[in-house]
């Protein structure tokens, strides 16, 4: 399952029954856990951790020291769940001990070619990630996010569950879960009430949430207000109450 022309360090832990391709470089401390398939030409160096039966395309390259002027060679990782799909050429770098001192990537996620990942992000589950999307470091991205084709996010942002944004969106702020973004710089397009539907939201949720959306983006109030308008609606809505949540704990500020 080991090609012949692969070059696997004798310090990495390879499970049994792991396929790597031929001219795939493994570096020290790389774990790859069973039933993950890696294409040939990916370079994985490390410390890092790859869960089981993800797929990893040529070309990608894991684990590489983070693009940061302060690194000085310090032990940080990189950990990478289950079932992941990574397409070619992806770039995810590790962590740095300026931050939390890892990038994690979760489970069940699908990043399309060309997608660069920087030093420090946290992704969440079933998140997509459309050809060439790129994070800057310590951004975090929730479960079910789709990000458009050639989605820009700078630093520190922190992307909601459930949202979306449209190819070429520039992103400087936090985006809040469930709603649609889109532009240069990107601005707020509603609800993402299709993708709310096909993971089966209800219609009283999303109702709920169009309420809370409006209260946000139409009133006028500033977000302190907005808070307090739709804490009513809050009480029997969970999602609504994320909603609020997310919005209380933004230290960057929100797309507006």
């Amino acid at each position: 399952m080991i090609h012949p022309q692969a070059l696997i360090d004798k310090n990495a832990k390879i499970a049994d029954n792991v396929h790597i391709g031929p001219f795939s470089v493994i570096g020290p401390d790389v774990e790859i856990e069973e039933g993950t398939r890696i294409g040939p030409h990916v370079v994985i160096n490390g410390p890092t951790k790859i869960g089981r039966d993800n797929k990893i395309y040529q070309f990608a390259s894991l684990g590489e020291e983070p693009q940061d002027k302060k690194y000085a060679g310090e032990p940080t990782r990189l950990e990478i769940g289950d079932r992941n799909v990574i397409r070619e050429f992806c770039t995810i770098s590790r962590g740095t001990i300026q931050d939390i001192g890892y990038t994690k990537i979760g489970d069940d996620n699908w990043i399309m070619a060309y997608v660069h990942i920087a030093h420090d992000c946290v992704i969440g589950n079933h998140t997509i990630f459309v050809n060439s999307a790129s994070l800057a470091g310590h951004v975090i991205v929730e479960d079910f996010v789709i990000l458009g084709g050639f989605t820009l996010i700078h630093q520190f942002c922190k992307i909601g569950a459930h949202s979306f944004t449209s190819m070429n969106s520039c992103i400087s702020k936090d985006v809040p879960p469930y709603i649609r973004v889109s532009g240069h710089m990107a601005k707020p397009y509603g609800l993402n009430s299709e993708g709310l539907k096909r993971h089966q939201f209800s219609k009283e949720t999303i109702n709920n949430l169009r309420k809370a959306y409006k209260i946000l983006y139409r009133s006028g109030l500033t977000v302190e207000k907005s808070i307090k308008e739709m804490s009513s609606l809050a009480a029997n809505c969970e999602e609504v109450n994320q909603f609020m949540q997310f919005l209380t704990e933004s230290s960057r500020g929100i797309i507006r």
